[in-house]
Protein backbone atom coordinates (compact mmCIF):
# COMPACT_ATOMS: atom_id res chain seq x y z
CA UNK A 1 0.00 0.00 0.00
CA UNK A 2 2.73 2.24 0.85
CA UNK A 3 4.82 1.61 -2.66
CA UNK A 4 1.73 2.65 -4.61
CA UNK A 5 0.88 5.87 -2.94
CA UNK A 6 4.00 7.12 -3.41
CA UNK A 7 4.18 5.72 -6.95
CA UNK A 8 1.37 8.20 -7.98
CA UNK A 9 2.91 11.19 -7.00
CA UNK A 10 5.04 10.30 -10.10
CA UNK A 11 9.32 11.69 -10.13
CA UNK A 12 8.67 15.01 -8.25
CA UNK A 13 6.90 12.64 -5.02
CA UNK A 14 10.12 9.99 -5.64
CA UNK A 15 12.67 12.69 -5.34
CA UNK A 16 11.30 13.73 -2.15
CA UNK A 17 11.71 10.06 -0.81
CA UNK A 18 15.03 10.08 -1.64
CA UNK A 19 15.85 13.29 -0.04
CA UNK A 20 14.99 12.19 3.07
CA UNK A 21 17.37 9.70 4.09
CA UNK A 22 20.03 11.83 2.35
CA UNK A 23 19.52 14.51 4.42
CA UNK A 24 19.47 12.02 7.62
CA UNK A 25 22.12 10.44 6.38
CA UNK A 26 24.45 13.81 5.93
CA UNK A 27 23.00 15.25 9.37
CA UNK A 28 23.94 12.14 11.17
CA UNK A 29 27.74 12.50 9.66
CA UNK A 30 27.95 16.36 10.57
CA UNK A 31 27.39 15.01 14.23
CA UNK A 32 29.95 12.63 14.31
CA UNK A 33 32.69 14.83 12.70
CA UNK A 34 31.53 17.22 15.57
CA UNK A 35 32.09 14.60 18.07
CA UNK A 36 35.35 13.44 16.18
CA UNK A 37 36.58 17.38 16.17
CA UNK A 38 35.70 17.67 19.65
CA UNK A 39 37.52 14.71 21.01
CA UNK A 40 40.48 15.68 18.78
CA UNK A 41 40.48 19.00 19.92
CA UNK A 42 40.54 17.40 23.87
CA UNK A 43 43.85 15.45 22.60
CA UNK A 44 45.68 18.22 21.36
CA UNK A 45 44.80 20.85 24.07
CA UNK A 46 46.00 18.61 26.88
CA UNK A 47 46.61 15.08 26.28
CA UNK A 48 47.31 14.17 29.92
CA UNK A 49 44.25 15.31 31.38
CA UNK A 50 42.52 13.25 27.69
CA UNK A 51 44.01 10.10 29.06
CA UNK A 52 42.73 10.60 32.53
CA UNK A 53 39.34 11.81 31.75
CA UNK A 54 39.42 8.32 29.18
CA UNK A 55 40.25 6.25 31.88
CA UNK A 56 37.65 6.99 34.24
CA UNK A 57 34.86 6.87 31.22
CA UNK A 58 36.17 3.21 30.40
CA UNK A 59 35.64 2.72 34.05
CA UNK A 60 32.01 4.05 34.39
CA UNK A 61 31.15 3.16 30.49
CA UNK A 62 32.02 -0.90 31.71
CA UNK A 63 29.39 -0.50 34.31
CA UNK A 64 26.78 0.86 32.51
CA UNK A 65 27.35 -1.65 29.66
CA UNK A 66 26.79 -4.69 32.89
CA UNK A 67 23.57 -2.75 33.86
CA UNK A 68 22.39 -1.67 30.47
CA UNK A 69 22.79 -6.07 29.27
CA UNK A 70 20.17 -6.61 32.08
CA UNK A 71 17.65 -4.18 30.44
CA UNK A 72 18.30 -5.21 26.88
CA UNK A 73 18.36 -9.28 27.66
CA UNK A 74 14.64 -8.72 29.10
CA UNK A 75 13.19 -6.74 26.96
CA UNK A 76 14.98 -8.91 23.77
CA UNK A 77 12.98 -11.66 24.76
CA UNK A 78 9.33 -10.24 26.11
CA UNK A 79 9.46 -6.69 24.99
CA UNK A 80 9.73 -5.21 29.00
CA UNK A 81 11.60 -1.91 29.96
CA UNK A 82 12.34 -3.40 33.52
CA UNK A 83 12.84 -0.20 35.37
CA UNK A 84 13.19 -2.25 39.04
CA UNK A 85 16.49 -3.42 37.25
CA UNK A 86 18.19 -0.15 38.18
CA UNK A 87 17.05 -0.17 41.94
CA UNK A 88 17.98 -4.03 41.66
CA UNK A 89 21.24 -3.22 40.81
CA UNK A 90 21.08 -0.25 44.11
CA UNK A 91 20.28 -2.63 46.69
CA UNK A 92 23.07 -5.18 45.56
CA UNK A 93 25.49 -1.62 46.06
CA UNK A 94 23.80 -2.25 49.74
CA UNK A 95 24.66 -6.12 49.93
CA UNK A 96 27.56 -5.49 48.79
CA UNK A 97 29.24 -2.68 51.44
CA UNK A 98 27.58 -4.64 54.14
CA UNK A 99 29.09 -8.49 52.83
CA UNK A 100 32.49 -6.85 52.19
CA UNK A 101 32.98 -3.97 55.06
CA UNK A 102 30.82 -5.54 57.96
CA UNK A 103 31.65 -8.95 57.30
CA UNK A 104 35.26 -9.65 55.30
CA UNK A 105 36.10 -6.75 57.55
CA UNK A 106 38.03 -5.47 54.20
CA UNK A 107 39.22 -1.82 55.05
CA UNK A 108 42.00 -1.42 52.44
CA UNK A 109 41.55 -2.38 48.48
CA UNK A 110 44.59 -3.91 47.17
CA UNK A 111 45.80 -6.51 45.26
CA UNK A 112 45.27 -9.16 48.26
CA UNK A 113 41.47 -8.10 48.13
CA UNK A 114 40.63 -10.58 45.86
CA UNK A 115 39.13 -13.64 47.98
CA UNK A 116 36.79 -10.83 49.06
CA UNK A 117 35.80 -9.59 45.53
CA UNK A 118 35.02 -13.39 44.68
CA UNK A 119 32.88 -13.70 47.64
CA UNK A 120 31.24 -10.53 47.10
CA UNK A 121 30.94 -11.13 43.45
CA UNK A 122 29.17 -14.92 43.84
CA UNK A 123 27.06 -13.52 46.91
CA UNK A 124 25.09 -10.24 44.77
CA UNK A 125 25.28 -12.23 41.81
CA UNK A 126 23.08 -14.90 43.53
CA UNK A 127 20.98 -12.30 45.35
CA UNK A 128 20.24 -10.09 42.52
CA UNK A 129 19.19 -13.33 40.19
CA UNK A 130 17.14 -14.62 42.94
CA UNK A 131 15.66 -11.45 43.05
CA UNK A 132 15.21 -11.05 39.67
CA UNK A 133 13.19 -14.38 39.49
CA UNK A 134 10.95 -14.07 41.94
CA UNK A 135 9.78 -10.97 40.50
CA UNK A 136 9.23 -12.14 37.26
CA UNK A 137 7.68 -15.11 38.40
CA UNK A 138 5.37 -13.58 41.06
CA UNK A 139 4.74 -10.41 38.88
CA UNK A 140 5.48 -10.11 35.16
CA UNK A 141 4.81 -13.84 34.24
CA UNK A 142 1.10 -13.48 35.23
CA UNK A 143 0.91 -9.97 33.00
CA UNK A 144 2.87 -11.80 29.75
CA UNK A 145 -0.94 -11.39 27.93
CA UNK A 146 -1.73 -8.17 29.62
CA UNK A 147 -1.50 -4.88 27.93
CA UNK A 148 1.82 -3.79 27.47
CA UNK A 149 1.05 -0.57 30.16
CA UNK A 150 0.57 -3.10 32.65
CA UNK A 151 3.91 -4.69 33.21
CA UNK A 152 5.39 -1.14 32.68
CA UNK A 153 3.39 0.46 35.48
CA UNK A 154 4.91 -3.21 37.90
CA UNK A 155 7.80 -2.69 36.79
CA UNK A 156 7.77 0.88 38.40
CA UNK A 157 5.99 -0.09 41.26
CA UNK A 158 8.89 -2.77 42.01
CA UNK A 159 11.47 0.35 41.72
CA UNK A 160 9.42 1.77 44.60
CA UNK A 161 9.16 -1.15 47.04
CA UNK A 162 13.44 -1.69 46.19
CA UNK A 163 13.56 2.17 47.09
CA UNK A 164 11.78 1.92 50.50
CA UNK A 165 12.99 -1.06 51.25
CA UNK A 166 16.97 0.58 51.22
CA UNK A 167 15.91 3.87 52.87
CA UNK A 168 15.04 1.65 56.14
CA UNK A 169 17.64 2.65 58.63
CA UNK A 170 18.23 -0.92 59.39
CA UNK A 171 19.30 -1.54 55.58
CA UNK A 172 21.28 1.90 54.46
CA UNK A 173 18.92 4.92 55.21
CA UNK A 174 17.69 8.00 53.27
CA UNK A 175 20.84 9.81 53.49
CA UNK A 176 24.35 8.71 51.48
CA UNK A 177 26.20 6.34 53.57
CA UNK A 178 30.06 6.29 53.20
CA UNK A 179 31.97 3.07 54.11
CA UNK A 180 35.59 2.89 55.38
CA UNK A 181 36.83 1.81 52.51
CA UNK A 182 40.34 3.13 50.82
CA UNK A 183 42.40 2.38 47.93
CA UNK A 184 45.84 1.42 47.24
CA UNK A 185 48.31 0.95 44.74
CA UNK A 186 49.84 2.86 41.90
CA UNK A 187 47.95 6.05 40.00
CA UNK A 188 47.73 6.65 36.36
CA UNK A 189 46.57 10.13 35.59
CA UNK A 190 44.49 10.80 38.81
CA UNK A 191 42.85 6.69 38.40
CA UNK A 192 43.82 3.93 40.89
CA UNK A 193 45.27 0.92 38.56
CA UNK A 194 44.03 -1.36 40.73
CA UNK A 195 40.31 -0.56 41.00
CA UNK A 196 40.36 0.04 36.76
CA UNK A 197 42.12 -3.99 36.72
CA UNK A 198 39.28 -4.99 38.37
CA UNK A 199 36.42 -3.85 36.67
CA UNK A 200 38.14 -4.81 33.45
CA UNK A 201 38.82 -8.43 34.89
CA UNK A 202 35.54 -8.28 36.22
CA UNK A 203 33.34 -6.93 33.20
CA UNK A 204 34.87 -8.51 30.25
CA UNK A 205 34.66 -12.21 30.78
CA UNK A 206 30.84 -11.38 32.25
CA UNK A 207 30.13 -9.86 28.89
CA UNK A 208 32.16 -12.84 27.07
CA UNK A 209 30.23 -15.07 28.86
CA UNK A 210 27.10 -13.50 28.43
CA UNK A 211 27.63 -13.90 24.54
CA UNK A 212 28.78 -17.58 24.61
CA UNK A 213 25.54 -18.24 26.58
CA UNK A 214 23.35 -16.46 24.19
CA UNK A 215 25.16 -17.51 20.60
CA UNK A 216 26.39 -20.94 21.52
CA UNK A 217 24.36 -22.85 23.69
CA UNK A 218 21.16 -24.96 24.17
CA UNK A 219 19.44 -22.30 26.27
CA UNK A 220 20.95 -19.49 24.26
CA UNK A 221 19.11 -20.64 21.05
CA UNK A 222 15.98 -21.41 23.30
CA UNK A 223 15.85 -17.52 24.18
CA UNK A 224 16.25 -16.43 20.64
CA UNK A 225 13.50 -18.74 19.51
CA UNK A 226 11.26 -17.96 22.67
CA UNK A 227 12.16 -13.56 22.02
CA UNK A 228 11.17 -14.40 18.52
CA UNK A 229 7.59 -16.20 18.33
CA UNK A 230 6.94 -17.89 22.29
CA UNK A 231 4.07 -19.90 20.66
CA UNK A 232 6.02 -21.17 18.33
CA UNK A 233 9.16 -22.12 20.85
CA UNK A 234 6.48 -23.60 22.74
CA UNK A 235 4.93 -26.22 19.95
CA UNK A 236 8.74 -27.22 19.65
CA UNK A 237 9.14 -28.69 23.04
CA UNK A 238 10.41 -25.44 24.95
CA UNK A 239 9.62 -24.49 28.44
CA UNK A 240 8.91 -20.89 27.75
CA UNK A 241 8.26 -19.78 31.09
CA UNK A 242 12.04 -21.55 32.61
CA UNK A 243 13.69 -19.85 29.39
CA UNK A 244 12.00 -16.59 30.23
CA UNK A 245 12.78 -16.79 34.10
CA UNK A 246 16.65 -17.86 33.23
CA UNK A 247 17.03 -14.67 31.41
CA UNK A 248 15.35 -12.26 34.22
CA UNK A 249 17.93 -14.79 36.17
CA UNK A 250 21.23 -13.74 34.22
CA UNK A 251 20.07 -10.00 34.06
CA UNK A 252 19.69 -9.71 37.92
CA UNK A 253 23.25 -11.82 38.19
CA UNK A 254 24.83 -9.19 36.24
CA UNK A 255 23.16 -6.44 38.04
CA UNK A 256 24.28 -7.53 41.27
CA UNK A 257 27.68 -7.55 39.87
CA UNK A 258 27.71 -4.59 38.88
CA UNK A 259 27.09 -3.68 42.38
CA UNK A 260 29.95 -5.18 43.61
CA UNK A 261 31.96 -3.19 41.64
CA UNK A 262 30.29 0.23 42.04
CA UNK A 263 30.71 0.16 45.70
CA UNK A 264 34.28 -0.71 45.32
CA UNK A 265 34.76 2.19 42.76
CA UNK A 266 32.47 4.60 44.97
CA UNK A 267 32.72 3.18 48.46
CA UNK A 268 29.62 4.51 49.21
CA UNK A 269 25.84 3.69 48.85
CA UNK A 270 22.74 5.68 47.94
CA UNK A 271 18.91 4.52 48.10
CA UNK A 272 18.73 6.78 44.60
CA UNK A 273 21.90 5.41 43.04
CA UNK A 274 19.82 3.10 40.84
CA UNK A 275 17.83 5.92 39.42
CA UNK A 276 20.45 7.80 37.35
CA UNK A 277 22.74 4.88 36.91
CA UNK A 278 19.80 3.02 35.75
CA UNK A 279 18.42 5.85 33.16
CA UNK A 280 22.06 5.87 32.08
CA UNK A 281 22.40 2.02 31.09
CA UNK A 282 18.98 2.15 29.91
CA UNK A 283 20.11 4.98 27.56
CA UNK A 284 22.85 2.81 26.73
CA UNK A 285 20.84 -0.04 25.32
CA UNK A 286 18.69 2.11 23.50
CA UNK A 287 21.66 3.65 22.12
CA UNK A 288 23.39 0.64 20.62
CA UNK A 289 20.06 -0.86 19.99
CA UNK A 290 18.04 -1.98 22.87
CA UNK A 291 17.77 -6.32 22.50
CA UNK A 292 21.29 -6.47 20.77
CA UNK A 293 23.93 -7.83 23.78
CA UNK A 294 26.58 -5.99 21.29
CA UNK A 295 24.76 -3.02 21.49
CA UNK A 296 24.40 -2.34 24.88
CA UNK A 297 27.98 -2.63 25.48
CA UNK A 298 29.39 -0.11 22.92
CA UNK A 299 26.42 2.55 24.43
CA UNK A 300 26.97 1.97 27.63
CA UNK A 301 31.01 2.71 27.01
CA UNK A 302 30.29 5.55 24.57
CA UNK A 303 28.40 7.15 27.16
CA UNK A 304 31.08 6.50 29.66
CA UNK A 305 33.35 7.91 27.44
CA UNK A 306 31.28 11.34 26.73
CA UNK A 307 30.55 11.81 30.28
CA UNK A 308 34.03 11.52 31.49
CA UNK A 309 35.57 13.49 28.83
CA UNK A 310 33.32 16.53 29.23
CA UNK A 311 33.70 16.67 33.07
CA UNK A 312 37.52 16.51 33.13
CA UNK A 313 38.21 17.32 29.18
CA UNK A 314 40.12 20.72 28.58
CA UNK A 315 36.89 21.50 26.24
CA UNK A 316 34.30 20.12 28.36
CA UNK A 317 30.88 21.93 29.54
CA UNK A 318 31.53 20.61 33.30
CA UNK A 319 29.33 18.24 35.63
CA UNK A 320 26.21 20.45 35.09
CA UNK A 321 25.71 19.47 31.56
CA UNK A 322 26.81 15.83 31.79
CA UNK A 323 23.34 14.43 31.45
CA UNK A 324 22.18 17.32 29.32
CA UNK A 325 25.53 16.17 26.56
CA UNK A 326 24.21 12.13 27.22
CA UNK A 327 20.69 12.58 26.25
CA UNK A 328 21.03 15.36 23.30
CA UNK A 329 23.34 12.67 21.54
CA UNK A 330 20.52 9.84 22.68
CA UNK A 331 17.67 12.39 20.91
CA UNK A 332 19.77 13.34 18.24
CA UNK A 333 20.66 9.21 16.76
CA UNK A 334 16.85 8.74 17.91
CA UNK A 335 15.88 11.17 15.28
CA UNK A 336 17.85 9.66 12.79
CA UNK A 337 18.67 6.74 13.58
CA UNK A 338 15.57 5.12 16.23
CA UNK A 339 16.85 1.46 16.34
CA UNK A 340 20.22 2.58 17.34
CA UNK A 341 23.50 1.77 16.49
CA UNK A 342 23.55 -2.09 16.04
CA UNK A 343 19.38 -2.27 15.85
CA UNK A 344 17.49 -2.90 12.92
CA UNK A 345 14.69 -1.26 11.41
CA UNK A 346 11.72 -3.12 12.10
CA UNK A 347 8.02 -2.72 10.60
CA UNK A 348 4.48 -3.46 12.40
CA UNK A 349 2.46 -5.77 10.42
CA UNK A 350 -1.21 -3.84 11.03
Amino acid sequence: MATASLVVGGTQRKAKVRLGPLVERILSYVVLALIAVWLVANIVSDPDRFIGSALVGLQNGLLYALVALGYTMVYGIIELINFAHGDLFMLSTIVAAGLMVSVLGVGQLTAASILPLIIALIVCMAFGGLINVSAEFLAYRRLRSAPKLAPLMTAVGLSFIFRGIAQQDYVNGSAQKNWPVTWGGPVIEGVFLYKLVMVLAVTVPLLLAMTYIVSKTKMGKAMRAVAQDQDGARLMGINVNGTISFVFMLGGALAGAAGVLYFLCQTQTYYDTGTQLGLIAFTAAVLGGIGNLTGAVVGGIAIGLVQAINEGGAYGLGSNWSQTVVFLILIVLMVFKPEGIFGRPTTEKV
